[in-house]
């Protein structure tokens, strides 16, 4: 069991990054079913408890595209083959984590969940201290946003088992050397306990 402090689910939120189509087909199948369904219940826990449930989805329009330099390794190829549109069915948070009235809903078009969005501000706005961070993938959406989260001071949780990266090895080194410095890693079965209702 982990160490980590217990949560007060009013000034918490859950962020669902990247469960986007799109992004899942990087994984192997049974890899994105298992984190569906692992989000699944996550999310209904955090909910059931009075907790914030904050989705963050990539998506460009054509500014977008047409504001990324040919000099961003990351972007540049997406920008010069119209990837990604925000429209795109394949864009859209994942069916089965649909949002719900009363949640967080951003856009990005960068790796981390905060740097291009307005998501900081409204996190802000309900009084949330505490992050638990998930999403796909660890090398990208969630060590750029662990890392700007916690130069903002939030209090942070990785979901170890709600979190994946195509390359299984980055994300082993990201989970165990490079994010412990920054956050409480834990399972995602341990948030029942944490999040204490009051």
């Amino acid at each position: 069991m982990s160490t980590a402090p217990a949560l007060d689910p009013a000034h918490t939120a859950l962020l669902v990054m990247d469960y986007q189509p799109a992004i899942l087909a990087l994984l192997p199948e049974s890899d994105s079913e298992a984190l569906l369904g692992r989000m699944e219940k996550v999310i209904a826990v955090v909910r059931a408890r009075g907790g914030t449930v904050a989705y963050v989805r990539v998506g460009f329009t054509e500014a977008d595209w047409a504001a990324i330099p040919p000099t961003n390794r990351s972007f540049a190829p997406i920008a010069q083959h119209r990837l990604m549109h925000h429209a795109d069915l394949d864009t859209a948070v994942h069916e089965r984590l649909a949002p719900q009235d009363g949640d967080i809903i951003v856009r990005k078009i960068r790796y981390g969940g905060l740097s291009t969005t307005d998501l900081d501000q409204r996190l802000r706005e309900r009084g949330i201290t505490t992050l638990i961070i998930a999403g796909i993938s660890t090398s990208g959406v969630v060590l750029s946003t662990v890392l700007d989260a916690a130069d903002r001071d939030y209090q942070l949780y990785v979901l170890a088992d709600g979190v994946a990266d195509p390359d299984p090895e980055a994300h082993i080194v990201l989970l165990h050397q490079v994010l412990p410095s920054r956050a409480h890693i834990l399972e995602t079965a341990e948030l029942r306990t944490l999040l204490r209702a009051d």
